[in-house]
């Protein structure tokens, strides 16, 4: 089943090419006081509901081209990436320390929305192709073995990067943490519809050039061990949202009017804009490109402001 936000935050069931809208059916016996906070509040009692929504059978739809796709999890209580977690094709000797950031939940956009580059000297902005997983119910010092029961789904997410902010060492937060840096959608698909999450192609074009291309296969840590390390640490909850990293390859420069497509297997296709008031610019080389150059460092701003 596919989950979504359309209009004016209404909740929706994807019906092929069609959206049904389910909010009244939901709503009158979940409650809520603003629409945005339906989703979690449907994962969390999903099995009251399952049935119904799996047989819509002939309930009115509306044509997915005539809706305004929202964010499907526009207020998540919890956003936790998960860092350096892929073996980047075999050239990682050893799989890197488990270890993950949180990344604020006020940064997510929804499908056809704008990424907004910010005024702060980033040797590069970019952005990382992810898998999230969607949490369905609580999950507290849960075993990997279990951890999977825990899943309620998928989304296309992309995590926004404004990287080489000064001071060193002060990263994370300052670098994730963005306005308009988690986009995330299409929609959610429940895990019964991914046959196996560590075996799914993920891609991400700028402009129609693709830049990353790899499997979920790559992960270095899969996703039951990433929930069990989280879930030690702190409880996830019903629409949490636990992003599981990217190879790092073929990342590329995020600039002023670019046009992101991310598509994962089997999880729709996320497409975003990037917009910079500053115009700044930087050549479209990879990661990898820029290694087989011989070099460590990301690619050099070309144009504007802070350029060197």
């Amino acid at each position: 089943m596919k989950l979504l936000h359309f209009d004016d935050y209404k909740l929706g069931v994807l019906r092929g090419e069609e959206v049904v809208d389910i909010t009244e059916r939901v709503a009158s016996r979940i409650g809520h006081a603003d629409r945005r906070e339906l989703m979690p509040k449907l994962i969390a009692q999903f099995d009251a509901f399952r049935a119904e929504l799996g047989d819509l059978g002939s309930s009115p739809g509306l044509p997915l081209g005539r809706v305004t796709l929202r964010a499907p999890l526009p207020r998540p209580g919890n956003i936790v990436c998960m860092a350096v977690n892929y073996m980047e094709d075999g050239t990682r000797a050893a799989p890197a320390p488990l270890n993950a950031f949180h990344k604020a939940p006020s940064a997510v956009i929804g499908p056809n929305e704008t990424m907004v580059l910010p005024d702060v000297p980033a040797t590069i902005f970019e952005g990382e192709a992810e898998i999230a997983v969607v949490i369905g119910r609580r999950a507290a010092n849960v075993a990997a073995a279990q951890a999977m029961g825990h899943v309620f789904g998928y989304v296309n997410f992309i995590d926004g990067s404004a990287r080489g902010l000064p001071p060193p060492g002060n990263v994370f937060f300052q670098m994730k943490s963005r306005d308009t840096f988690a986009p995330i959608g299409p929609w959610i698909v429940t895990a019964d519809e991914i046959a196996d999450p560590q075996k799914l192609r993920v891609r991400l074009s700028v402009n129609g050039t693709v830049k990353q291309d790899f499997s979920t296969s790559d992960m270095a840590h899969n996703i039951a061990r990433c929930i069990e390390w989280v879930s030690a640490i702190h409880p996830l909850e019903p629409g949490d949202i636990l992003a599981t990293g990217t190879n790092h390859r073929g990342l590329s420069s995020f600039m002023d009017g670019d046009t992101v497509e991310l598509e994962a297997e089997g999880l729709g296709k996320l497409t975003i804009k990037v917009r910079d008031p500053l115009k700044r610019t930087w050549s479209r080389e990879t990661r990898l490109d820029r290694q087989n150059q011989g070099f460590d460092t990301p690619t050099p701003q070309t144009g504007g402001k802070y350029a060197p």
